[in-house]
């Protein structure tokens, strides 16, 4: 989904740092993936450290090296994902390395709690049918608390309707762990993780949307890692 890619670097270029030129990306090809059968309906696909799994006759594809996001996206109609208008049928993992971008790590609260999911939200005919925030401190330089951990937690689901009277469902998941609890899982030094599914409404839309964001991996930590990491108890003395 490389239109999301931009608009995550949008965000974090409004907060007042510059992107990496792609030739200071290191380490394995951040372009290259794996796909795997499975014996089932899906397929399992690997960008580095983040594994998650798709239906079989989606084409995945690297969303590129020339920003510090990385990660893949999926779709029957890969080319669409580029286009305007509300998304098609896809999938896609993105997320962003926070050494590479020159940005105090509470700044991706900014496009976390932002625009990344607009395209989903503000598409004409799409709508939101629920939102579950799961952690939502405003870092300090935005009037949060002094010792505000500046994290965003969130899952939203939704439905888009076109003018041909078709209908897609969407599920994402977005988080931005800041300095809160959610650092201690996922991908050492990464600072945004951002998950996005759609696929044609109907009968088990809902199942599909839900196996998908399940089976995300990012390093060896689920999305119901990062949401209980930043909901446990605090400890007190």
């Amino acid at each position: 989904m490389k239109r999301l890619t931009i608009t995550i670097v949008l965000c974090l270029t409004a907060a007042g740092c510059a992107t990496v030129p792609r030739q200071s990306l290191a380490g394995p090809d951040p372009a290259a993936i794996l796909v795997q059968a499975t014996g089932t309906p899906f397929v399992r696909v690997t960008a580095g450290p983040v594994t998650a799994f798709v239906p079989s006759d989606w084409e995945p594809r690297p969303l590129g090296t020339d920003v510090a996001s990385r990660g893949f996206f999926a779709s029957p109609h890969p080319r669409a994902w580029d286009g305007e208008g509300a998304l098609p049928a896809g999938f896609s993992v993105t997320w962003v390395e926070a050494g590479m971008v020159g940005v105090a790590s509470d700044s991706y609260y900014l496009a976390a709690s932002g625009p990344v999911v607009t395209r989903l939200v503000g598409s004409p005919g799409c709508h939101a049918t629920h939102l579950e925030v799961f952690a939502d401190h405003a870092p300090a330089f935005m009037d949060g608390g002094v010792r505000s951990p500046g994290d965003f937690v969130a899952r939203g689901d939704g439905i888009c309707h076109g003018p041909g009277g078709w209908a897609t469902r969407w599920s994402y998941f977005v988080a931005a762990p800041g300095y809160g609890p959610a650092t201690a899982v996922g991908i050492p030094g990464s600072g945004l993780y951002v998950v996005a599914a759609v696929t044609r409404e109907g009968r088990g839309a809902r199942d599909r949307l839900d196996t998908m964001l399940a089976r995300v991996r990012f390093g060896s930590a689920g999305i119901g890692d990062f949401v209980r990491a930043v909901r446990r108890p605090l400890v007190t003395t």
